[in-house]
């Protein structure tokens, strides 16, 4: 059986410094790290962004708090970040990995990629977690 996987991708109006800055930032990540739905409130987040360091970020609903963690597996200054997602809608050795291209002076591609879930649903609602959250990115860089 194929592992199911996802990839997004976006073009953002950021330099890779600060796209890739803003993946270690708790105070960006606070911003960006949300869940769509309306009332949502700022994520709680901790990370200690080097190699084998964890994170944690509690993304706030209006009606309960749903906990996401990982192990960084890989920090390539602006160009690569790779960790372990553990959610409670993903399997445990579930990585994302981010790869950011430049496109001019103030212009990034970033894909995302995603590996393993537990089924399609799981599947389908993180890739559209993960475009919520883009969104949100470029809104907060767009913002700083």
């Amino acid at each position: 059986m194929k592992e199911l996987e996802l990839t997004v991708s976006r073009t953002i109006a950021a330099s890779r410094e600060k796209v890739f800055n803003a993946w270690l930032s708790p105070e960006m990540l606070a911003k960006f790290m949300m869940t769509p739905f309306p009332g949502s409130g700022l994520a709680k987040v901790s990370n200690d962004p080097v190699k084998g360091g964890r994170f944690s970020i509690i993304m706030v609903t209006p009606d309960k708090e749903i906990p996401h963690a990982g192990t960084y597996l890989e920090i390539d200054p602006h160009s690569r970040l790779s960790f372990t997602w553990e959610s409670p809608y993903s399997l445990d050795d579930s990585v994302v990995t981010i790869d950011l291209a430049k496109v001019d002076a103030g212009t990034t591609e970033l894909t995302l990629k995603q590996v393993k879930f537990k089924s399609e649903e799981a599947r389908q609602g993180h890739e559209g977690g993960w475009n919520a959250i883009l969104n949100l990115l470029e809104t907060s860089l767009s913002a700083a």
